[in-house]
């Protein structure tokens, strides 16, 4: 792609607007940085920028800026705005920091998307590719954005996709793409579910015969996006054997490359875990990997912070941080691959206006008592009434002391939200450690009585 010289409007001034810009800065183009956000809000990187060579144009988004663009990049987590629709009714491009980056790079592509999962599988399937020798970037929207990538040297590249980052991506090709799952998520921002199954599934229309389509055995919604593009599908499951990769008999047994991975010897735990482990290993074997490098990826890959983590055993129960558990989907896998036979589940945040229902049948089946927090703490009480006891807390800790008085020995308390964290914390990140130190403080509490 030849930007030289050209005008390029990059919206959104985060880590992948910042990378876009820059990559664009060093191929020539004449970039104009762009943020909703007033020039004292932006980060350090961003105002960097005009001394790196771009444009700063802070505080909105004036149509008159978009006049003279030859190419916008718009930042995954911008929604579109009447500019930008005026660009693309003109037939100029309008395309993501994905896309974008995409068309500098050569080395396989290699995408994981869904609801769930896709941090955990991401991870995963670049561990398996590195033991097998190939130097392989991880990263797109877990971690590095791929434009910080460009101009190295790559066997291949692993990237999380978010729906966001899918909705324009015309061009973008992937050897091997999994869609792990969809469910309800970011109904705040799409119109429909339907237009969220949608944008998840836009990167399998420019797959060939000669790539493959990872897709969960009997998942008709995953497979009727997979079938918008020419992939040969592979299937997984963590449980049926129908599937091309499933775990069955005490291991995890590729069909298609006919191998087998002991489960004595996988180190991630969970239900939900193992499928996602299901799906690397067929996106590895897709690029190439042997069995052997695979199997040495499954036994030293431990999982990823955040993601039903055990914190500690305190008193006879086990605490859970699962704060990336940030809609109802994730968090019903959670609680429904635990170990323990009852759980308390500390749930709420900033609603995405997705359906409880669902989470409410898994707490009927496996939950002890609810303890909910945040801006949603009404609706998921609501939806639970009935079902099991329920408690409210002002805070973190709160709610942390709050689920000890209901759990029993051999039960767990889970931290899986079903809610995004912006009310109440920085990130996911920040609520998972804020969970922690509550937990902390617990245990501490034990071990001074005990002695």
């Amino acid at each position: 792609m030849d930007v030289r010289g050209r005008t390029v409007i990059v919206v959104g001034l985060g880590r992948s607007g910042v990378a876009a810009a820059r990559l664009l800065v060093a191929r020539g183009a004449r970039v104009i940085a762009n943020d909703g956000a007033p020039r004292e809000r932006l980060s350090a990187a961003a105002a960097s920028l005009e001394a790196e060579g771009a444009v700063l144009a802070p505080g909105g988004h004036d149509p008159a800026l978009f006049d003279g663009a030859d190419l916008v990049v718009v930042s995954p987590g911008v929604p579109s705005f009447p500019a930008l629709d005026a660009v693309e009714r003109s037939g100029r491009e309008v395309i993501g920091e994905l896309e974008l980056a995409s068309r500098f790079v050569s080395a396989p592509i290699v995408l994981v998307g869904g609801t769930n999962g896709k941090s955990t599988t991401t991870a995963l399937t670049g561990a398996m590719l590195e033991s097998a020798g190939l130097r392989t970037f991880v990263g797109g929207n877990f971690g590095t954005p791929l434009a910080e990538a460009v101009g190295e040297a790559w066997d291949a590249l692993v990237l999380e996709i978010s729906s966001f980052q899918a909705e324009r991506v015309p061009t973008l090709h992937a050897r091997a793409h999994a869609l792990l799952n969809i469910t309800d998520d970011h109904l705040d921002r799409y119109p429909s579910f339907a237009a969220y199954a949608d944008a998840k599934g836009n990167p399998f229309e420019r797959m060939t015969p000669e790539d493959v389509a990872v897709v969960p055995f009997g998942d008709e919604l995953v497979a009727r996006q997979a079938a918008r593009g020419r992939a040969r599908a592979v299937t997984f499951s963590a449980r049926d054997v129908r599937a091309d990769v499933s775990a069955s008999g005490g291991a995890i047994v590729d069909r298609v490359a006919g191998a087998s991975y002991p489960l004595e010897r996988v180190r991630l735990t969970g239900a939900h875990n193992l499928a996602n482990a299901c799906a690397s290993v067929a996106l590895a074997a897709a690029l190439g990997a042997p069995p052997a490098a695979i199997a040495d990826a499954l036994a030293r890959f431990e999982g990823l912070p955040h993601r039903t983590v055990l914190v500690a055993d305190v008193e006879g129960v086990r605490y859970y941080d699962d704060s990336k558990g940030t809609n109802v989907g994730a968090s019903v896998a959670a609680l429904s691959g635990l170990r323990e036979a009852k759980a308390v589940l500390i749930a709420g945040g900033r609603d995405k206006l997705g359906d409880y229902a669902p989470l409410v049948a898994a707490l009927r089946e496996r939950g002890r008592a609810l303890v909910v927090l945040g801006e949603a703490a009404d609706r998921i009480a609501a939806a639970a009434e009935g079902a099991l006891p329920i408690a409210r807390a002002g805070s973190m800790d709160e709610a942390v002391r709050a689920a000890r008085s209901l759990a029993r020995p051999g039960d767990a308390v889970l931290l899986s939200p079903a809610c995004s964290s912006f009310d109440m914390f920085r990130d996911y990140k920040d609520r998972g450690d804020a969970f922690v130190r509550a937990v902390r403080a617990l245990e501490r509490a034990a071990g001074e009585v005990a002695s």
